[in-house]
């Protein structure tokens, strides 16, 4: 399998600021997507948002190979000192990483659905779903883990057009869970069928509803950020075979059931070393290297485009991996918690 990976949403300096008049608040994010796919299918995803006017800044929503500004590895550097020299006490650390889980129900317990955005851009970055959706697609599977509330299931489903397309969706949240569960397009669905149910994604065996190896497309949105570093090697191997297993890991049977099938496609994203969020955030947060706890208690790591890589392929990321730089206008969402 290769890995094409496409490190996205790099800040522009415009995306900093919310204090100038007639525009948008606005955020700059930086995320990872990857497309995890067999070497005979072609990487679909082009980005095309090109900035050539200023005056046409907020009529996107992200731009592409956007210029960092000139100054952004001194910013970088004074953030990520400040945040070391007052990290999460080690007598805390243990709070945090003992039931994650719990966390995460208590933020959905505190945010109704309805604040909740649908995943809107699923389309643009990840065309292989859209493909799954029309209606001469034939028997599909599509496992979105790490559902949340369901706005990327929904959003799919209801423009599914295919009779064949099973979508299973799991969360390690039981109130996550139970939001998708009474949505009303899982309780009747338009065409195709939908699961969903709780599992946690570096448990020691795959969800009772999923034979092994049968799912077409696994889907990652914000996930792997929320688990610890040494939790990452179990996720993927029940997701699929690493041939090149790291060496400072203990070694998983390559006999371990795994969810995709072979020639199966991982679709992820996920928060970018860097990002503003990660150097916004305060004293008190910085839980190891690039991993810190927000105010909800819920973790976030920040990636970088090898970090991916090696955990999918054993290996660094490729040369010719796609590299784009955009900034986001949109108003910040469930996907980042308060820091």
């Amino acid at each position: 399998m290769r890995a094409l990976l496409h490190p996205l949403r790099n800040a522009h300096p415009r995306s900093t600021t919310s204090t100038q008049p007639n525009r948008p608040s606005a955020r700059g994010q930086s995320a990872l997507s990857s497309r995890t796919t067999p070497p005979s299918q072609p990487n679909t995803f082009i980005p095309h948002r090109f900035l050539t006017e200023e005056a046409d800044v907020w009529s996107q929503n992200a731009w592409d190979h956007v210029p960092a500004p000139d100054d952004q590895a001194d910013t970088i550097a004074r953030a990520l000192e400040r945040q070391r020299l007052a990290p999460v006490p080690d007598e805390e650390k243990p709070k945090y990483n003992e039931k994650p889980a719990k966390h995460w129900d208590n933020f959905y317990k505190m945010n109704a659905s309805n604040f909740f955005k649908n995943r809107k851009w699923l389309h643009v970055e990840f065309p292989d779903l859209v493909a799954t959706l029309q209606s001469l697609a034939g028997p599909r599977t599509v496992v979105e883990i790490g559902c949340g509330a369901g706005n990327s299931v929904f959003p799919l489903l209801s423009e599914n057009q295919n009779p064949g397309l099973k979508l299973h969706a799991y969360d390690y949240s039981s109130h996550a869970v139970k939001l998708v569960q009474h949505n009303p397009l899982y309780e009747q669905p338009p065409c195709g069928t939908i699961t969903a149910s709780v599992w946690d994604l570096t448990s020691t065996s795959l969800p009772a509803d999923l034979a092994p190896g049968s799912a077409d497309i696994v889907v990652l949105v914000f996930v792997l950020s929320a688990l610890h570093p040494a939790e990452w090697h179990r996720a993927v191997a029940n997701i699929h075979t690493v041939r090149r297993q790291l060496v400072h890991q203990p070694p998983i049977p390559l006999t371990f059931d795994q969810i995709l099938k072979p020639g199966g496609l991982v679709l992820m994203r996920d928060y970018g070393r860097h990002d503003l969020t990660q150097l916004r955030f305060r004293g008190n947060r910085l839980l190891d290297e690039n991993l810190y706890i927000r105010g909800d208690k819920t973790r976030v790591y920040f990636f970088d485009a090898d970090d991916l890589a090696r955990l999918f392929t054993g290996a660094a990321a490729p040369q010719n991996a796609v590299t784009t730089t955009t900034t986001e206008t949109e108003e910040p969402d469930a996907d980042e918690a308060t820091v």
